[in-house]
Order: structure tokens, then C-alpha cells, then sequence
């Protein structure tokens, strides 16, 4: 797999296998916002979830412009659009780590590849073109999809677990720490 970077009109998109990592755009904000309150989506995410108004979804779009340090990424497929979001976020030049998420939004986009692409994509743009040495995720217990694509398709090492973490559906789940560095990533894919 290999990543291409382009700049096409002063905007930077990355290319994997199957999708396109471009920045949000203000556009993209209304999906967002319907993924956003979708509680079936939340309930497989890490963090607290409130209903997001489209201005509260504006105000967050205009702070991140800026942040150097976290970046999102819309999730794209030809011939459909924005599909999800993925992130480097906590990124620590010094120490050369970051902290990576994903969501793909609509059920019938997820189980095609999508999301095993888009962590490719990331890993090979932080491993190869940004030269850091460690990515880091966190799964709730109970997103089995998740974990599998991360530890069997993406070669991630479950390093730790925080009991009692995450409270969903009248209960508490553990919070699942999740690792690769550039040695385990280059040997996973084989270079």
C-alpha cells in the first residue's frame, strides 16, 4: 500500500487503498452533526455525548483550525463522499507520539474495508512521512468490531485496561489501551 500525499488547490489529501484523508471542510458539518447524535454510534465511542446543535457543531470546527498539535480528517470514497473521520491528535514532537481515532458514520459504509484502510493510511503517513515512533488508541470493551480491526487487521497490541471506565447501557465497561510502534507497524506490513 502506498501513500500519496497532494496538494490539490493548497489542500493537502492522503491517499490509502480505498479512501481519501482530506481536512473537514464547514460542509461537512451537518453529517457530522447527525453522526454526532446518533446513539448508536456514541454508544460505541469513548467520551462524554451530549445533542450537538449545528452552531455548537460550527464553534467546534472553528477552533480546531488552528490546532497544530490535533488534527481531524474526513473520510472519503469516491463516488459516495464523506464516510466517517479519523484523527492524530495529542501529537508530541518531542516524544514522537500521537493518540489516533475513527468513526465511520452510516452502517451500510461499515465491514467494506473502510475503517482497516483508513488506520493503514494513518499508520503509514505517521510511520513514513511524519517520522513519529508510536500511535496510541483507546476501544470500550464491548466494540469488538473495533478491536479486531485495530489488533487483527492492523497488527496493534492491547497494552492495558482501566476497569469500570466507560458508563453505557446501565453499566460500567472497561476502557481498552491499545498500541503500535514504527518497528511493529514495518513488520506487520512487511518492510
Amino acid at each position: 500500500m502506498s501513500v500519496i500525499c497532494q496538494f490539490i488547490g493548497g489542500i493537502m489529501t492522503i491517499y490509502g487503498k480505498t479512501i481519501i484523508l482530506r481536512a473537514i471542510e464547514k460542509e461537512d458539518l451537518p453529517i457530522l452533526q447527525v453522526w454526532n447524535n446518533d446513539p448508536d454510534i456514541q454508544y460505541h465511542l469513548g467520551g462524554w455525548h451530549f445533542p450537538a446543535s449545528l452552531s455548537i457543531m460550527e464553534n467546534w470546527f472553528e477552533s480546531i483550525q488552528d490546532d497544530e498539535l490535533n488534527k481531524r480528517f474526513a473520510i472519503c470514497v469516491d463516488g459516495i463522499g464523506i464516510i466517517g473521520t479519523t484523527n492524530l491528535v495529542n501529537i508530541n514532537w518531542k516524544d514522537r507520539n500521537a493518540f489516533t481515532g475513527l468513526m465511520i458514520g452510516e452502517q451500510q459504509h461499515r465491514s467494506k474495508g473502510y475503517g482497516t484502510d483508513s488506520v493503514m493510511t494513518i499508520m503509514k503517513y505517521v510511520f513514513e512521512e511524519l517520522g513519529l515512533e508510536r500511535l496510541d488508541t483507546t476501544i470500550i470493551e464491548h466494540n469488538e468490531a473495533s478491536l479486531h480491526l485495530y489488533i487483527d487487521r492492523c497488527g496493534w497490541k492491547e497494552e492495558g485496561r482501566k476497569k469500570n471506565w466507560y458508563w453505557r447501557d446501565n453499566r460500567y465497561w472497561e476502557k481498552i489501551i491499545l498500541g503500535i510502534n514504527r518497528d511493529e507497524y514495518f513488520a506487520f506490513v512487511g518492510k
